[in-house]
């Protein structure tokens, strides 16, 4: 018998109404003789309430505390969404990630799947019942409550995909799939039928709130093909999958953004080997990630190091930056939150030369300036300032003619 795995996020799930509607379409299938395994997010923006209550009360709520906290969501709306395909006929049964064996490791409110079960789940659905699973929680070695971040239900959904060797994993959203640009801003952005991993993974890495990368990642691995549908109507949504020849057509597949990014400068540091590594190696052991990275050579033996991080991350980062510049005897720390990243993806790249030209040039046209540029093999991105984004994302896409065909 075929199985999918269905995730809905929270925004499907934001009320009763939306709840009984996604279990009528879960319900719906399951009458066709597939069986369903749904993870659910919290319901609506109940995650971020239940953070603004936290820090309402301590300025550094414990780690350990918040996961027991937040994993409450996401509890909620496995137990709503089961008690309404109960009322409708539909058999289903609701299971926290402790409960059905999601193993972590130890890193409250960011953790790392080590091991998921899969023993339960099968009893269940050889029983005839849609089996929900809370997303993005687990339980560690300790038997603790854990968290996996951000987007840790999409992960949650893949790993189970994987455990259970589904055949699609499906991601239910309140987008009909993935755009060539956020239509928000771009009104011409094309819907892209079929996308690779290695772009869906640069695309979410750079800003794209589509998918958690992570997922992406665990998909790529573990060959899970991922379906991007829209919870509110039956359109085809957008197919993330292996690499095929025919995709390396298209040079270039989406232009995306990140206006949630800070830059810190550290001036006139001395020239020499290992004062990067020192740096750098500070800000991993807080458990900060930098993204870009620039040294210039300046003048007198000395240097200017820039590099950007999570905007959420700046007041943590300037503290161990600025200890650490004057063990460097650096003569200043500067920081920007008025950036942002934008970028340009696709696997075409590797085959087709001239892309960061035409994209400077497009940049060029509208006078913006570029502070900061990175590349890998599919993908260029560049650091702006903030203001300029959606001009920089509409001339870009404009350049590379990624817009609806329109007659």
């Amino acid at each position: 018998m075929k199985l999918i795995v269905q995730k809905f996020g929270g925004s499907s799930v934001a009320s009763a109404q939306k709840m009984l509607n996604v279990a009528q379409r879960i319900s719906s299938i399951r009458k066709r003789g597939t069986n369903i395994v749904v993870v659910v997010s919290a319901p609506g923006n109940m995650t971020d309430e239940l953070i603004t209550k936290a820090y309402e009360i301590a300025d550094s709520p414990d780690d350990r505390e918040l996961d027991v906290l937040l994993a409450t969501g996401e509890q909620q709306a496995i137990a709503l969404l089961s008690i309404a395909l109960k009322s409708l006929g539909c058999e289903a049964i609701s299971f926290t990630g402790p409960q059905v064996g999601i193993v972590t490791n130890g890193n409250h409110t960011k953790a790392r799947i080590v091991r998921v079960g899969a023993k339960k789940i099968k009893s269940v659905l050889n029983q005839g019942k849609v089996v929900i699973v809370a997303g993005f929680q687990g339980v560690n070695k300790k038997q603790e409550i854990t968290t996996l971040g951000r987007g840790g239900s999409d992960l949650t959904a893949v790993a189970l995909a994987a455990a259970l060797k589904a055949d699609i994993c499906e991601f239910y959203k309140d987008v009909d799939g993935v755009f060539t640009a956020n239509p928000a801003i771009v009104k011409n952005a094309k819907k892209l039928s079929v996308i690779s991993y290695d772009e869906m993974l640069e695309m979410a890495s750079a800003g794209a709130q589509v998918l958690n990368a992570r997922s992406v990642e665990f998909a790529k691995n573990y060959g899970i093909r991922m379906h991007v549908r829209p919870t509110f109507n039956n359109s085809e949504g957008t197919i993330v999958m292996a690499e095929t020849t025919a995709m390396e057509k298209t040079v270039i597949s989406g232009v995306t953004y990140n206006k949630d990014e800070a830059k810190i400068t550290v001036r006139a540091v001395p020239d020499r080997p290992g004062i990067a590594a020192l740096l750098f190696s500070k800000l991993g052991q807080a458990d900060i990630n930098v993204d870009m990275i620039i040294q210039n050579i300046g003048a007198e033996g000395k240097s200017d190091i820039s590099f950007t991080l999570e905007r959420e991350n700046l007041k943590k980062g300037l503290l161990v930056v600025k200890k650490t510049a004057r063990q460097l005897k650096a003569k200043e720390v500067l920081a920007d939150e008025n950036i942002a990243k934008v970028s340009v993806i696709g696997v075409g790249m590797r085959s087709h030369s001239g892309v960061a030209a035409k994209m400077f040039m497009a940049l060029s046209k509208m006078k913006i300036n570029i502070q900061m540029i990175s590349t890998s093999e599919i993908k260029i991105s560049v650091v702006v300032d903030r203001k300029d984004v959606d001009k920089a994302v509409n001339a870009i896409h404009q350049e590379f003619k990624l817009g609806r065909v329109t007659t």
